[in-house]
This record gives structure tokens, C-alpha cells and sequence, in this order.
């Protein structure tokens, strides 16, 4: 990966295989929104916040290898020509070369917080540690990720199609496989937004 003004870059290969490799560091289970090329990887659809995604247990590591066809299959990422790519095919090719991923946190209830129930004599020291007791804080994650509405406008101008740029093609099917579960997200907006732009070399 290369750093350049602020921005992160990947460079591909034309007919070289990828994967997205996301992994939770957190203690809680997240929801990641990806997309590619500006189409959610899960549902095909064009990336938007409130879409689905995968869902990330603590500490787990997972490669999206493409597009989810069902709980069985993806179609392989695959770099090509811009005007072969799936979003071009499919006349979106606004966002193509770009890899986006919105991450939420997954809602907690607040935990009631316990009051000591009075003594007859007024424990000073009961009450003041009654007093200490804290109040936990929520945030929530969804399963699935796209760039904030905001972050994802401005992520690429709208491009002409060149040749010369890449795209990600719509590969052959691969084996991957998945399960449904309910998430449900802490708040509207993502806790963490990446964008990884790719090209040629």
C-alpha cells in the first residue's frame, strides 16, 4: 500500500486476482459496509451507509474475495480494463478504482446502574461508594459498510472511461461461504471510514 497526500494506493495488475482483508482489533462485534468500484460487495447494489455488509466477530480476520452471489459464492475480484470492469458493465462507473469500507459498532444496551439499598444507621461509606458506581456508555455496529454519504461524494470525481485505467471485473465463482445474523447499528453514521484507490503501476 502507498501513502500519497493523505490518500492510500494500491497498484494491480490486469488479470490478477484480489481480496479485501478486514480484521476487528476490538473487543465487540462490528459490521463492515465494503464496496468496490462504488457497488456494495454483498449486495451488488450502489454503495449507500444504511446497506448490508459482514459482520466481524472480536479479533476475527476475513477476506472478501468478491462479489457474494449467495451464502455459497462469489464472483472473484478481478483487475481489468475500466471499460470491462463490473461497474462500467453496469453503468456506474463513477467510483471505479476505488475500495471503500464504513465500519459500525454494534448497539449495547446501558447498564442499569445499581443503587445500595438504605441502612438503618446511614453508612456514610455505603453511600458515598454508592455515589462512584459508574454508567456505561453504548456505541453499535452494523454488518455492513459503505463510506459515509459525505466521505463517499467526495471519495472520486465522476471519470471518462479510459482504457488504460483499471477496473475490477466480475471473475469466476469461488467458494466462499457465509451465515445471516441480526446486527443492530450503534448509530447512523460509521465509526471509522477507509478509502483505498487503486490503478496500475
Amino acid at each position: 500500500v502507498y501513502q500519497h497526500q493523505g490518500r492510500y494506493y494500491v497498484a494491480g495488475t490486469p488479470g490478477n486476482k484480489y481480496a479485501v482483508s478486514v480484521r476487528n482489533k476490538t473487543a465487540q462485534r462490528l459490521m463492515a459496509v465494503v464496496s468496490v468500484d462504488g457497488v456494495n460487495v454483498v449486495s451488488g447494489e450502489t454503495a449507500a451507509p444504511e446497506q448490508t455488509g459482514y459482520v466481524l466477530w472480536s479479533s476475527m480476520q476475513y477476506e472478501i474475495n468478491g462479489w457474494r452471489k449467495s451464502t455459497d459464492e462469489v464472483a472473484a475480484f478481478v483487475f481489468t480494463a475500466l471499460p470491462d470492469s463490473y461497474a462500467a458493465r453496469t453503468d456506474r462507473p463513477g467510483n471505479v478504482g476505488v475500495i471503500g469500507l464504513a465500519v459500525y459498532r454494534e448497539y449495547e444496551a446501558p447498564r442499569p446502574v445499581l443503587q445500595p439499598a438504605p441502612r438503618p444507621w446511614g453508612d456514610l461509606r455505603s453511600n458515598a461508594l454508592g455515589k462512584a458506581a459508574d454508567a456505561a456508555s453504548a456505541e453499535s455496529s452494523a454488518p455492513a459498510a459503505a463510506p459515509a454519504e459525505a466521505r463517499r461524494a467526495d471519495a472520486v470525481a465522476p471519470q471518462r472511461l479510459r482504457e488504460e485505467k483499471l477496473g475490477t471485473g466480475h471473475g469466476e465463482r469461488e467458494i466462499s461461504q457465509v451465515n445471516y445474523t441480526d446486527f443492530r447499528r450503534a448509530s447512523e453514521r460509521p465509526a471509522e471510514v477507509i478509502s483505498i484507490y487503486y490503478d496500475s503501476y
